[in-house]
């Protein structure tokens, strides 16, 4: 089976819902190139205002509903998948930094809640992080996604492996001076679980704050399919995910694990 996954690599606008919304429909109405086969398409890491945290009470969208609102009307407009980026949400036990995976019918089929929130960003100062993975269907692909910081934790991505993820959507807010994190970790990751990893990452600047761009794609093995550059663009690759399990079977890593001598003391 084979799909198009691409990424919008963005600027965000802190605080200016309007102005955000503005960029990701010319990039969409730039870059769509109408398509039979599957197409996702993952944008930044809470593309829609930011990291206004402080403003939060202000600028949050109610359970995202907007978001999804807003990004389910580019899908069915264009017959793509949306998957992230996240967006500041508030829930009923507070905020959210919330993905979401909109279907080409512009509907919202799963969401995504943070799990593991950066203090460096004092995330756990408004956040309530989330609690489950989020693994979906994608035109019969077995997909997931997670959210920038997650990437870091590589038992948490595991555990999306063992249940069979073929690919996993990654949005993030990564800053430029660790970059070479962001390339290692991604790499790591799909060469760990055998599987294709699409990581949107923004650019641009908030403050001090430089975000530097590098969004990738990488294969099952961790081979580079699309690496972007520090500025704005988009990259599209088509990716086959037959290749996962060819991979798999020819490098046993699931079968050969030995989970019983692991123990407990992870937790």
């Amino acid at each position: 089976m084979k799909l198009r996954v691409g990424v919008l690599q963005l600027d965000v606008a802190l605080g200016d819902r309007e102005k955000n919304r503005k960029n990701v429909e010319k990039w969409m109405a730039s870059v769509s190139v109408p398509s039979d086969m599957p197409t996702a398409v993952v944008i930044p890491e809470i593309w829609d205002v930011g990291y206004a945290l402080d403003r939060a009470a202000e600028l949050a969208d109610p359970e995202g509903k907007g978001a999804a609102e807003f990004l389910g009307s580019l899908a069915k407009k264009y017959g793509v998948w949306f998957v992230g980026g996240s967006v500041l949400a508030s829930t009923g036990s507070g905020f959210a930094n919330r993905a979401q995976v909109i279907n080409p019918r512009g509907e919202l089929v799963a969401y995504y809640d943070k799990v593991h929130l950066i203090r460096l960003m004092e995330e756990e100062k408004y956040f309530t992080g989330g609690r489950k993975e989020c693994l979906f269907s994608l035109e019969g692909a077995k997909a997931g996604c997670v959210i920038c910081y997650d990437i870091r934790f590589c038992e948490w991505l595991r555990t999306y492996a063992l249940r069979g993820t073929e690919v996993l959507f990654v949005s993030a807010e990564w800053p430029s001076p660790r970059a070479d994190h962001w390339k290692t970790l991604l790499r790591a990751r799909a060469i760990e679980n055998q599987m294709y990893m699409v990581a949107c990452n923004r650019c641009g600047t908030t403050g001090d704050t430089h975000f530097g761009g590098g969004s990738m794609i990488l294969g099952p093995k961790g081979e580079v399919l699309f690496e972007g550059g520090e500025g704005e663009e988009a990259g599209f690759v088509t990716i086959d995910l037959d290749e996962v399990s060819r991979t798999r079977n020819f490098l046993t890593v699931f079968n050969d694990r030995v989970p019983d001598i692991y123990g407990t003391h992870l937790k």
